[in-house]
């Protein structure tokens, strides 16, 4: 469970739209969406995962 600043977010491919990964983030430090190059078991390959609600 997250505690005072930090947030849990889902992160979502944005090739299939699967939500694959769940992380968390200072959202004081970090106010802006999350993007990361991931690994989508969905599409076979590493593609760009986006923060989602």
């Amino acid at each position: 469970m997250a505690r005072g600043n930090r947030a849990l977010v889902t992160l979502e491919c944005k090739d299939c739209r699967e939500r694959n990964y769940n992380t968390n983030k200072n959202k004081r430090t970090t106010p802006d969406k999350l993007e990361f190059s991931k690994f989508c078991p969905r599409c076979r390959k590493h593609t760009v995962h986006r923060e989602t609600k």
